[in-house]
């Protein structure tokens, strides 16, 4: 059992590169993996500010905080208890307006 208001996820300072506005920070904490399936489960978090992104296949549940995050034109709001579905190779923007927190399967 975890206890994810528990797992601790230490931050860094998103790359410089792929900052488009603030001084955000992320920082992701591995919880398990699947056996020898390649299937990571973690914590990730990052603080208020924008960054650019390209995802991996990816579902992860909104624990805390809120974002939003646009790609290909389109944009949709996140917060707690929401589920979002990302595929590999999206080039995705991430606004924070309040540090989020996401357990993902990856």
């Amino acid at each position: 059992m975890f206890r994810l208001a528990d797992v601790v996820v230490k931050h860094a300072p998103a790359d410089p590169g792929d900052v488009v506005s603030g001084e955000p920070t992320l920082g992701t904490t591995l919880v398990t993996t699947l056996g020898d399936t390649g299937v990571e489960i973690g914590v990730w978090e990052m603080s208020v500010g924008t960054v650019r992104d390209v995802e991996v296949d990816e579902v992860f549940v909104v624990l805390a905080g809120s974002a939003v995050i646009s790609a290909s034109g389109s944009s949709v709001a996140v917060g707690p208890g929401d589920l979002v579905r990302l595929t590999a190779g999206t080039a995705t923007t991430w606004e924070v307006t309040s540090p989020i927190r996401k357990l993902y399967v990856a």
